[in-house]
């Protein structure tokens, strides 16, 4: 199944459970399910949860989970869920592999599906650790979660028929370093993880689409199509709730959206971006010539 998570398909009003009920047995579960490091287990859940939280049917949290408007004890402990056999390392450490070669073309599917796990991870983390939002940001969240774990099973379904599974390459240790970096402030997440890191994704995927359709690899071109459908979606999840909150504490979503980028991250804005892709998923023609001015300022080797 699909999870359309964009617009009213994915809205829940909870009618036969009071909001602060339903919202702390959804955070627990999504921390739960975060922390879940087996993978078909962290799988069935993402599905499963949403599934419930759509019905109303999650049960209720036993006593003393957490509250919907909770505070994190440790907001930047990482406690995401990673497969036991799957080996992390530097980004400039991970071998560079030919998509020519068989096992070049199943190191770089390993390589997607290891950005939708860490997107299964983001997704639920943004359900379980802030508190205090609309119902609406934690069924946009959920639903979320529940199509990147169907992006990751696409993928690791087609890494088997490559030959080989999720964990038998080295994957890249950074990917978490984002959340960490914006634990304490929801609008600083939504700002960078979403519209930052997964918006890239809708700048590179075209290219990597036509890339392996020359390879003669249609099928992983099929699920990277997929997963860029829904892509532009989780991005305008994240631009919805960025200019929520920037209009909430009365911000310039321009210069929150700089001030975000200097404060916490730490890479270069990369060019060329899809302008059309990125517009579909919320950016404002005054945030993409932020980003423009960004890249351009990026050091040249």
């Amino acid at each position: 199944m699909i999870f359309q998570c964009v617009g009213a398909t994915f809205r829940l009003t909870m009618r036969s459970i009071p909001h602060a009920t339903a919202l702390a047995a959804l955070q627990r579960a999504a921390r739960d399910c975060l922390e879940e490091r087996d993978i078909e287990a962290k799988v069935t859940r993402s599905r499963d949860i949403a599934e419930a939280w759509r019905a109303g049917t999650l049960p209720a949290p036993p006593a003393g989970a957490l509250p919907a408007a909770h505070a994190c004890e440790h907001p930047s402990q990482p406690i995401a869920g990673l497969p036991v056999r799957l080996v992390l390392t530097h980004a400039a450490d991970v071998p560079r592999r030919s998509m020519g070669s068989p096992r070049g073309m199943a190191a770089f599917v390993h390589a997607i599906a290891h950005i939708e796990w860490n997107a299964i991870n983001l997704a639920w983390d943004a359900v379980w650790r802030f508190g205090g939002m609309p119902l609406d940001y934690y069924s946009d969240w959920t639903g979320v979660a529940a199509e990147e774990a169907l992006h990751f099973s696409m993928l690791r379904e087609r890494l088997r028929e490559l030959g080989h599974e999720y964990g038998d390459f080295e994957a890249h240790a950074g990917l978490w370093s984002m959340a960490e970096a914006t634990a304490g402030d929801v609008l600083s997440r939504m700002a960078l993880v979403p519209r930052v890191l997964e918006a890239r994704g809708l700048d590179v995927t075209p290219a990597l689409i036509a890339r392996l359709r020359r390879f003669g690899d249609e099928k992983t071109a099929a699920v990277l199509e997929v997963i860029l459908r829904d892509e532009v979606g989780h991005v305008r999840i994240g631009s919805r709730w960025f200019h929520y909150l920037c209009e909430q504490r009365g911000l310039d979503p321009v210069t929150a959206f700089a001030e975000a980028l200097r404060t916490h991250f730490r890479g270069s804005v990369k060019a060329p971006m899809s302008r059309d892709l990125r517009r579909r998923a919320g950016f404002t023609d005054a945030e993409l010539s932020l980003l423009d001015a960004l890249s351009a300022k990026r050091p040249t080797a």
